[in-house]
């Protein structure tokens, strides 16, 4: 069985727990946060998630996480979550790298200032909104949503945008007052229909009771 490492308030953490799910694997979770030795025994760069598979193997990194359990889990064709052209599998991955680069780690250097109470500076903004516009450019440009993000298929590309938008909306929009979401044609409605998943609810309710705890020791970090 695989074991899930990290906590629910994270959104690393609950896109890898959004696929665990999806595909119905078996698994169970090991709460352990960032900056403990407990994690850095298991994740070379101490950082979450990491899953744990039943030969004892520990791989870290989500999207690295997302590839091997879609490359060695096998389940239905309907929970395929890859295209099997090669060329579709790289829009997949792309939709996914942009994602992350011009969207989710931006968003996230908002947080330190948001958790410790200061103003953010206003260089620090202007840099954030133009990488952001560029992630907004790239993403209206790769992005479909017809009904899924890269088209008629639901794939990897799914689950891995809508946890990094969580990040995005709790920061980047409410810090910038700018519905950086709204920008993407499509992406907005899309992004609600996901929260509707029971899956997406489920995570959400976790992540929700895990904050109180994970903003006490964000806090606590900060303040050392």
């Amino acid at each position: 069985m695989i074991t899930l490492n990290g906590f629910a308030a994270s959104n690393y953490y609950n896109l890898v727990k959004h696929l665990l799910l999806y595909k119905e694997l078996p698994f169970q979770e090991n709460l352990i946060y960032a900056g403990s030795d407990a994690l850095l025994a298991i994740s070379p760069a101490g950082k979450v998630p990491v899953i744990t598979t039943s030969e004892g193997l520990h791989i870290s990194e989500s999207s690295v996480i997302c590839d091997f359990i879609e490359e060695n889990y096998p389940t239905s064709n309907e929970q395929q979550l890859h295209p099997e052209n090669a060329g579709e599998r790289a829009v997949v991955r792309q939709i996914m790298k942009i994602a992350e680069l011009y969207f989710e780690l931006p968003s996230r250097r908002f947080i330190p200032y948001v958790f410790s109470g200061t103003d953010i500076p206003e260089s620090v903004a202007i840099e954030v909104r133009q990488v952001l516009n560029r992630g907004v450019i790239a993403l209206s440009r790769l992005g479909q949503f017809s009904p899924w993000i890269a088209g008629e298929k639901f794939t990897m590309a799914d689950i891995y945008v809508y946890h990094v938008n969580t990040i995005v909306s709790a920061f980047a929009s409410s810090q910038l007052n700018w519905d950086v979401l709204a920008q993407v044609p499509g992406m907005k409605q899309w992004n609600d229909s996901m929260s509707q998943s029971a899956i997406a609810q489920s995570i959400e309710a976790d992540r929700q009771a895990n904050m109180p705890l994970f903003i006490q020791k964000l806090q606590a970090q900060i303040q050392e």
